[in-house]
């Protein structure tokens, strides 16, 4: 649970590196005779594992999940293998997601970081102010079905209201939940796809081409049609809409 607030924390603090000359200062690593208790090289340490798991992080509990899901079901669906490529699917997911995540991103620094750095809450403090506007966002998207089941798997107690919710019961939730949809949009997406690939299929079959795939056939006739519909701005259009709803 410290290492989940402790990456929200280094995720409140990224505008406040660009804007000073000393990033150690910045994440409260103190170099002087007069620092904190811990020692250096163990809080460089600890500041490294966090950042080795803000990855995880950025893809586990934010839209990122769901937006892969999605889009590795076009291509799929499309037939076209690595078109577009891997990184060029992770790269549009990734700025999809920090449009999304902006104002959330805004809220955890404005609660959290800001009141640290003028001294007015303590660390602990700081960190539990920024983890409520995460915390209103995954509530959104979780399903009460995932939730049920993790409180129950942590021994927690019924939680009486979402703000009772601990992030080890919400953080999963909301995977289990985004997973759930992006399968559903996915499936959604594979329909009129598979329509035609029955279609060419039948076709190339009654004709007696047995020798050529019907997928080398249909592939041109699915890319065809998703230009024609403006299939990427639909696709792309409608899941930035459903995080908004």
């Amino acid at each position: 649970m410290r290492i989940i607030r402790g990456s929200l924390g280094l995720l409140a603090a990224v505008p406040a590196l660009a804007a000073t000359g000393d990033p150690l200062s910045v994440l409260g690593i103190s170099t002087g005779k007069g620092g904190a208790s811990v020692s250096v090289p163990m809080q460089i340490a600890i500041l490294m594992t966090l950042m080795a798991l803000l990855p995880a992080a950025v893809m586990s509990i934010t839209p990122f999940l769901r937006i892969t899901v999605v889009l590795h079901f076009l291509r799929q669906a499309l037939g076209t293998q690595t078109t577009p490529s891997n990184q060029v699917l992770l790269g549009l997911a990734l700025f999809l997601t920090i449009v999304i995540m902006q104002p959330v991103a805004a809220d955890m620094y404005h609660q959290g970081w800001e009141p640290l750095e003028a001294g007015q809450v303590t660390t602990q403090q700081a960190m539990d102010q920024a983890a409520r506007p995460l915390r209103t966002f995954l509530v959104r998207f979780a399903r009460d079905k995932d939730i049920r089941l993790f409180v129950e798997i942590a021994h927690a107690p019924a939680p009486h209201t979402p703000d009772d919710l601990d992030l080890k019961v919400l953080i999963p939730a909301y995977i289990l939940s985004e997973l759930k949809t992006g399968f559903q949009i996915g499936a959604v997406l594979f329909l009129p796809f598979l329509v035609i690939d029955l279609v060419v299929a039948s076709v190339t079959l009654s004709v007696g081409m047995v020798q050529l795939p019907p997928v080398m056939i249909s592939a041109p006739f699915k890319i065809l049609l998703f230009v024609l519909v403006d299939g990427w701005n639909l696709v792309v259009g409608s899941l930035m809409r459903s995080f908004y709803q």
